[in-house]
């Protein structure tokens, strides 16, 4: 048996490459505080005209003290300039946190609210931490555009002008010497924030695909330990960290070059300053006095500078962000697309009382080629893992997700009322034929009514409301019972909730503690068995008393005495439902008004227990072996 070696994992669905944003499109998260930041300009241009009146002060400081006249208020006045000035920064500097946190605080929501109305599609393409990366990490950049210089840039260019202008009345001639030091410095610090944003965005992406890799290591941690495999996730999570350190080293390379520009070109100014303007103070062209105030008018000028140096970094840094952020946020949401569907449909929604719950005409689907090589990375990140566990031989080359449709022109009917199972081997359509009416995804063939009418003329809500699912790894979310519970039923009452609960056999969970419907049930249910979280996961689509149930090999973690009171709940308050089950136990199946045979995404056969041992091959060999396919 030979082994692969170990590889490292890129994270399913994630672009090699970060979008890249344009300022433009950072605009939009700026206005929606545009008052705050009116003000901020107008502090930074009273901030500016203050900074500028003290070199002239101070120039007349010194004049008033060669020629011996007294000072009189101008050492008061340039004490207040300097305190006014002081104030209106540290004010100017707390508005700007806040507002930076503001832009946060907004992108996170839009992000948030984007995500979790995206179609299911976008989720099975994409890495659970990445999403979360993107809504953490990506945002936080943003905070720097606003805090590192750019929301009081209509300040900078006045002190800067004003300063320009002031050098330029003093000795143009020592003015010249500082453009060609600043423009050469300006012209490199451009250049390198092109880098700049092209490495933040890999950065980001980087770090998204790292926490991709936290999050399925940490929820498979369970298998990760039975399977010795600790040390090779270690690696792998740790060669994904190693490579964004690797981009951020990078990043601070650069950044590097950046910082001390400024200082550089401060000081090749200054010492020009000195030296030309000393020689010409004493060749008489100009007095000690201007050149006191030439210097201070050039600490003013490179301040701007430093501060837009600053800002570019930190401009460049966040459109590479807000790239992976405004990726998610073009993304249709399932009621953008469901406006356009509707649009090309003129099916009539309303009437036809006599038509089945549920009909499926000559259904086909093919799942989006995302999902598809989104499912052939996770199932190779998988077999690598079992192949390391000495659990699957290395030479298995085995497709893990078949390119072909899905389903393959599906027709059957739900009559109302009755209770309809779905059988067949393992990948046969069954799971999909639920995700199909719960419109997690549409049909690329065929119509699927509701009642008679097409379901996609229905809002996806109300469309859902119709339904009670239960998905087939019955997951339970963080919190307690009643958290669980009220999901789908926010105003059901704890009597309610206790009934539902007593109903499908969980009452002793109930009774463990005195904490009742608030007992905790742990990260993904893990205080519970998993007959316990399939049976809570019943108990909430039976709380929202919806006139169809979906159920999808819903007792399949149940024993026999649990399955036997799973049965007669669900016979209980499926008299006046509609049911539809996935069902691989043959108790489940034998009491279905129909019976619904699915072999390779297409139906083989249709009709009651009896009928199909007679006439079906294949469900008489699942039923010969209880359906244990």
């Amino acid at each position: 048996m030979s082994r692969t070696a170990p590889t490292r994992r890129r994270g399913r669905g994630a672009p090699q490459d970060g979008p890249r944003a344009t300022f433009r499109q950072l605009l939009p998260f700026l206005f929606e505080h545009k008052r705050t930041l009116i003000v901020v300009a107008v502090l930074s241009v009273i901030g500016a005209l203050t900074s500028l009146v003290q070199p002239l002060l101070v120039g007349q400081v010194i004049g008033f003290v060669q020629d011996g006249k007294p000072l009189g208020m101008l050492v008061w006045a340039l004490v207040a300039f300097v305190i006014i000035s002081s104030v209106i920064s540290g004010y100017q500097h707390y508005l700007l946190q806040r507002t930076g946190t503001a832009v946060v605080h907004s992108s996170r929501r839009k992000l948030i609210a984007r995500i979790l109305h995206l179609p299911i599609r976008e989720f099975d393409a994409r890495r659970t931490g990445d999403l979360v990366s993107r809504v953490g990490t990506d945002t936080t950049l943003l905070y720097a555009v606003l805090t590192q210089g750019l929301a009081d840039a209509v300040g900078s260019v006045l002190l800067f002008l004003g300063a320009l202008i002031a050098m330029l009345i003093i000795d143009p001639l020592l003015l010249l010497i500082i453009v060609v030091v600043v423009g050469v410095s300006l012209a490199v610090v451009v250049l390198l924030s092109g880098r700049i944003r092209t490495a933040s965005a890999a950065q980001q992406v980087k770090v998204g695909e790292l926490a991709s890799a936290v999050e399925r290591a940490v929820g498979s941690i369970r298998t990760v330990r039975a399977s010795g495999a600790t040390e090779r996730e270690t690696d792998a999570v740790s060669g994904l960290a190693g490579e964004a350190y690797g981009i951020g080293v990078r990043i601070a390379k650069v950044s590097a070059l950046v910082v001390p520009i400024a200082g550089v070109a401060l000081q090749l100014s200054l010492l020009a300053v000195l030296g030309v303007g000393g020689f010409r103070v004493a060749a008489g062209a100009i007095s000690v006095a201007s050149l006191v105030t030439f210097v201070m008018f050039l600490f003013m000028l490179i301040m701007p500078l430093a501060t837009t140096f600053g800002a570019i970094t930190s401009v460049s840094q966040a459109l590479g962000a807000l790239g992976r952020i405004q990726e998610v946020l073009d993304l249709p949401t399932e009621d953008q697309e469901d406006a356009t569907i509707a649009a090309s449909l003129s099916d009539d929604r309303y009437g036809d009382a006599d038509a089945a719950a549920i009909s499926f005409r000559d259904v086909r689907f093919r799942y989006p080629d995302a999902v598809i090589a989104a499912r052939e990375a996770a199932a190779n990140e998988a077999r690598t893992l079992l192949v390391d566990a000495h659990l699957e031989r290395a030479d298995d080359d085995r497709d893990p997700v078949e390119n072909a449709e899905v389903l393959r022109g599906v027709s059957f009917d739900v009559p109302r009322g009755a209770r309809v199972a779905l059988v067949g081997p393992s990948g046969a359509g069954k799971s999909t034929i639920l995700s199909l009416i719960e419109r997690f995804y549409d049909p690329t063939g065929g119509s699927i009514r509701l009642h008679g009418h097409d379901i996609r003329t229905y809002p996806r809500a109300e469309l859902r409301a119709n339904f009670g699912y239960v998905e087939q790894d019955a997951p339970t979310l963080a919190g307690t019972l009643a958290d669980n519970l009220r999901l789908a039923s926010p105003d059901a009452t704890d009597a309610d909730c206790e009934r539902v609960l007593r109903a499908v056999n969980l009452g002793d969970v109930l009774e463990r503690g005195p904490l009742g419907l608030q007992t905790p049930v742990g990260e993904d249910g893990v205080m519970l068995s998993g007959g316990e979280r399939q049976r809570l996961a019943i108990a909430r689509a039976l709380l929202t008393e919806a006139p169809i149930l979906l159920l999808d090999e819903s007792t399949s973690s149940l024993d026999g005495v649990n399955e036997q009171r799973m049965r007669e709940a669900i016979d209980a308050v499926s008299a006046d439902r509609t049911l539809v089950v996935i069902a691989h136990r043959l108790s489940t199946v034998v009491d279905s008004d129909v019976i619904v045979v699915l072999q390779d995404g297409e139906v083989v056969g249709t009709g009651t227990h009896s009928e199909l041992v007679e006439q079906v091959p294949l469900y008489r060999d699942l039923a010969r072996h209880q359906l244990l396919a």
